[in-house]
């Protein structure tokens, strides 16, 4: 994401599956001069389709996303995000507390995360510092974060896992990612071999504890 002209205002997206969540996102950044709320989402792929659906010159630079959705969680709009030539900063603000979490968060490419536990004075904080290209996190011990076993994989080995996760099928993937059925199944074939499982239920089951 480039640098933010200082003339306008940072623009937001709010993703949360509880709509009193979202309103309340809305107002305590819409107070804050700083920010312009432009689309809020209550699931992942809502979220997905808005940014595909938005000229490259309107994208949100930050995202605010909570880690558990309706329809998959935090870690898919992640790596969903990362293969994109433009994306938002993500700012993780969730209740699902605990330092495996926000190592997740970072691991895949998260800009920040922030407690719902926290005063919401502390969220604003972070969105300001995450738009000027800072990283926002508690303590972590990032010696974990290099051990996990996800770290081996491409980008594109990861979408296609974080959309195994989310319960997609092979032929969805290909139509999603823009690829053909038999490049997912080269991709699930190579993720299986580098992760050390036999089968789907596996890779999932790994790939939610990491």
């Amino acid at each position: 994401m480039p640098a933010i002209e200082e003339s306008r205002k940072i623009r937001v997206a709010v993703v949360d599956k509880n709509p009193l969540v979202q309103a309340g996102l809305k107002q305590i950044l819409g107070e804050d001069g700083r920010f312009e709320v432009v689309f809020i989402c209550a699931d992942a792929d809502t979220f997905i389709d808005a940014l595909d659906q938005t000229p490259p010159e309107r994208q949100p630079d930050v995202a605010v996303i909570g880690w558990v959705l309706s329809d998959s969680n935090g870690k898919y709009i992640l790596d969903q995000l990362m293969g994109r030539e433009v994306a938002p900063r993500v700012v993780v603000y969730t209740g699902a507390e605990g330092e495996a979490i926000a190592q997740q968060v970072m691991a895949h490419g998260g800009a920040g995360y922030v407690s719902k536990s926290e005063r919401p004075e502390h969220l604003v904080a972070t969105v300001g510092e995450v738009a000027a290209g800072r990283m926002v996190f508690p303590y972590l011990d990032v010696r974990q974060i290099y051990d996990n076993p996800l770290t081996s994989l491409t980008r594109r080995e990861l979408e296609v896992l974080s959309a195994l996760a989310a319960g997609r099928t092979n032929k969805q993937i290909a139509i999603d990612q823009e690829i053909s059925p038999n490049t997912v199944k080269f991709h699930i074939k190579n993720l299986y071999s580098k992760l050390g499982v036999a089968n789907r239920a596996q890779a999932v089951a790994l790939y939610l504890k990491s």
